[in-house]
């Protein structure tokens, strides 16, 4: 535990939601839903706009429309998340060596091995500059908790929300944390909490009072042990800037069940080959190939294959996934599918199931060139792609470029046609809507636009005051120190987002709650 507030944790503000509103002028200050539009979606943000109508994360998508049917519902746009996500842990990565990513947007921050912040003071100095700086280079807003100690750091942001800072003061963590619930505390999850409730024990003073035996006693001496310490806000728990990544996986719901077996596999092949690209993007390979199967029942079932090294050939694990398919009973209907690799390590073994694939492929080469002429056979159609004769398929607020109107999103789509708004993040108000032919030729998918427009060069490299730029010699420092030189530290965040815990991981999250700016608990 440390004498001053110097950890801090940031969490952005309804993070996908709010990119969603500032990407889109049109729905600035309106309810905004993202998640899977489908049967079977769920939300994954929400905006405090929606939030007004009972509609949270994790909320059934269809439940969600029907509390707020006139929000707009989105589909996410991961591209877009991950660069303003990258942008944010550079910010981060300025402020110390030390930066902890949770999420796409959320990460702790250990101030005081950055240099920037010795106490109360400057280390609230370096949280609103970071809140500032977030602001300006993002167009998005975030909340900062400050404290002694990352438990209560992240309690902090929370009491932040929305747009806010909240510094607790150490020496007062007992008197916060008394009256809150226990699922507060790190490692009370539904199953844990719902068993202390059975014991009577609700708030975290509860916890305090039953005494570490009897924590040990209802949960393990692990667990309890350590709960009972943070129930007395103690928490030692360091910033770590790299932690041990265990697995990779992917794993996709369907609207409606699949029977057809040849359909079954085919998408195990498609998340075989999507698992593969998110373990080379990190640069890491793995031994163990798992498959999840959720039937239509809700009964899920995990199979594994341990190979004989470390691999990332999209051939090998699409062939173990393939076999691990052949054990499990689909017959009744399957509504999940996934696939993961577990022992990861930083290099690749050459694997004898990878050299049977290459050769395989050499002799079915071999077959094909030596085959008599006659009329070519139809390439098997991606599992990606929409079936022949539906059209391109159009994502509901996915970015467009249409040859005469410009850049735009989806509305809608159906029955032969897609509606688009054309406008820009720099729209200062609502564009104009079209409507097209799904198969229009003028119209195609764009990458999103930066939600900040990027400042203009400057023409003139030395002003008349003879400084670079024009521009008077500028003597800040990092935030939280005026008077030092400007330090830019590597960016903390690796592009795909998706393995290593040094950048931010692929989870979509947010929560709701309520806070001031620049608050402080204070000393009692």
């Amino acid at each position: 535990m440390r004498a001053a507030p110097t950890i801090l944790h940031l969490d952005m503000d309804a993070f996908f939601a709010a990119a969603e509103q500032a990407a889109k002028p049109s729905l600035r200050g309106k309810p905004v839903v993202v998640g899977g539009l489908g049967p079977r979606g769920v939300v994954s943000t929400a905006s405090y706009e929606a939030r007004r109508f009972g509609v949270h994360s994790a909320m059934p998508m269809a439940q969600a429309r029907r509390l707020c049917p006139n929000a707009a519902y989105l589909v996410p746009r991961f591209a877009l998340y991950r660069e303003v996500s990258i942008q944010v842990m550079e910010l981060l990565g300025r402020l110390s060596p030390l930066v902890e990513p949770l999420s796409l947007d959320e990460a702790f921050v250990d101030l005081e091995a950055g240099g920037v912040a010795d106490g109360t003071r400057s280390a609230r100095r370096a949280g609103e500059q970071l809140r500032r700086d977030i602001l300006a280079v993002t167009g998005l807003s975030g909340s900062v908790g400050l404290a002694g100690s990352k438990m209560l750091a992240k309690i902090g942001s929370e009491r932040a929300k929305p747009d806010g800072l909240v510094l607790i003061q150490p020496g007062t963590e007992r008197e916060l944390l008394a009256p809150l619930s226990v699922r507060i505390l790190p490692g009370v999850g539904p199953a844990t909490g719902e068993h202390l409730r059975r014991a009577g024990m609700t708030t975290v003073s509860h916890l305090a009072e039953a005494g570490e035996d009897e924590l040990v006693r209802l949960l393990g001496k692990a667990h309890g042990a350590s709960l009972y310490r943070m129930a007395l806000g103690h928490d030692d728990r360091p910033v770590v800037s790299e932690r041990d990544t265990k697995s990779v996986s992917v794993e996709d719901t369907f609207d409606v069940d699949l029977h057809d077996r040849v359909r079954v596999r085919a998408e195990v092949v498609r998340l075989a080959g999507r698992c593969v690209e998110r373990l080379r993007a990190a640069g890491r390979s793995g031994r163990t190939v798992v498959l999840k199967v959720r039937r239509y029942d809700f009964s899920t079932l995990t199979r594994s294959e341990t190979l004989r090294g470390p691999t990332d050939d999209p051939e090998v694990v699409r062939e173990a996934a393939g076999r691990l398919l052949e054990s499990v009973d689909t017959t009744g209907g399957v509504r999940l599918l996934g696939v993961g690799v577990t022992g990861l390590a930083d290099f690749t073994q050459e694997d004898l199931f990878a050299q049977a694939a290459t050769e395989r492929a050499a002799v079915r080469e071999s077959t094909v060139d030596e085959a008599p002429s006659g009329p070519a056979a139809a390439p098997a159609p991606s599992p990606d792609e929409p079936p022949a004769g539906t059209g391109r398929r159009w994502l509901a607020g996915h970015d467009v470029h249409h040859d005469e109107y410009g850049a735009g999103w989806v509305q809608g789509s159906g029955v032969g046609r897609v509606t688009v708004r054309f406008e820009d993040p720099y729209a200062t108000g609502p564009g104009r809507v079209r409507t097209f032919g799904v198969d229009d030729p003028a119209l195609r998918p764009s990458d999103p636009l930066p939600l900040v427009r990027a400042a203009p060069a400057d023409p003139d490299p030395d002003g008349p005051d003879g400084t670079p730029g024009g521009r008077e010699a500028d003597t800040g420092g990092k935030p939280g120190n005026p008077e030092g030189p400007e330090e830019t530290a590597p960016p903390g965040a690796d592009p795909e987002g998706q393995v290593r815990s040094s950048s931010p991981a692929s989870r979509p999250k947010s929560r709701s709650g309520g806070g001031g700016v620049g608050a402080e608990i204070p000393s009692p």
